[in-house]
């Protein structure tokens, strides 16, 4: 079923360079079968390989990571940068792990290792996945698709008539930011993602897969890296957007046609169905 009046429009657009660390704001995404360009590239992991995230440790927001022409750039207000260039082309990969998955990955260097190991309080490395077409292939929807080191999905698309819905309903509102996602809508449903499928937007085509189970990074602030309220927003949500798999929020997307897409695109709705949110 096609949805074809609509004033729904990008209103924001967001990578994050090396999972768990600060977002980055852009204007425009260029969009592969794996993701955004530059999102989530990097990941940090402890020296077995096991990757860590703002769950076990909420300082992570607090660090930024900018793609620069030579590699990467790391930065913490009141410390010293830290540049790490691209692992070279020969650096040997090794295992490590995002979830269930296994994947290959070069190191960045000792550099790196050190400064985000002063910064976290414990030992760990960054790794970099050169070839993100080929290093994860996860099977979605019955089919082999490319992942970064994204938790399982190329891209997370949000709303913000949800969000206010959501925050109408809190105490104290918090931002989009705190959901992480790539992709922001604006529209005047809440909740209308759920029954959205397919969406054409810029020169790309997207395919809704699945509502987002959400975890305790919703709680931390994005800016501090301090966290206000353990039990917000999630709670709240849980009372009206929840299912068996969790408590959701924002919607799984996949790339069917690669292409660029910028903030003021209007959202096409090409296809819509039932409600993803079986509870």
């Amino acid at each position: 079923m096609a949805q074809t009046n609509t004033t729904a429009f990008v209103s924001s657009l967001h990578v994050y360079p090396v999972k768990a660390l600060h977002g980055l704001d852009y204007q425009s995404l260029t969009l592969h079968t794996w993701g955004a360009e530059h999102d989530r590239r990097w990941l940090v992991t402890e020296p077995d390989g096991t990757f860590l995230t703002q769950r076990a440790l909420p300082a992570m927001a607090c660090l930024h990571a900018t793609p620069v022409p030579q590699g990467l750039r790391l930065e913490r207000t009141g410390t010293q940068a830290c540049t790490v260039p691209y692992p070279a082309p020969n650096t040997p990969t090794h295992a490590v792990r995002v979830w269930k998955d296994t994947i290959q990955a070069q190191d960045a260097g000792e550099d790196a290792a050190q400064w985000l190991s002063t910064q976290l309080g414990r030992p760990c490395h960054l790794v970099y996945m050169a070839s993100p077409e080929h290093a994860r292939l996860r099977a979605i929807a019955q089919t082999p698709v490319p992942v970064s080191f994204a938790d399982g999905y190329p891209l997370l698309l949000a709303t913000t008539a949800s969000l206010a819905d959501l925050n109408q309903r809190l105490e104290h509102p918090v931002p989009m930011a705190r959901f992480r996602p790539n992709i922001v809508i604006a529209n005047n449903q809440p909740w209308a993602e759920d029954t959205w499928r397919v969406l054409k937007i810029g020169t790309a085509l997207l395919r809704i897969v699945a509502p987002c189970s959400r975890c305790t990074v919703t709680t931390t602030d994005q800016e501090t890296g301090l966290i206000p309220n353990r039990k917000e927003p999630l709670a709240t949500l849980a009372q009206f957007h929840r299912t068996p798999k969790g408590i959701m929020f924002a919607q799984n997307t996949l790339v069917e046609q690669t292409g660029t897409i910028q903030i003021g695109d209007e959202v096409e709705i090409l296809e819509t169905g039932p409600s993803n949110l079986r509870i």
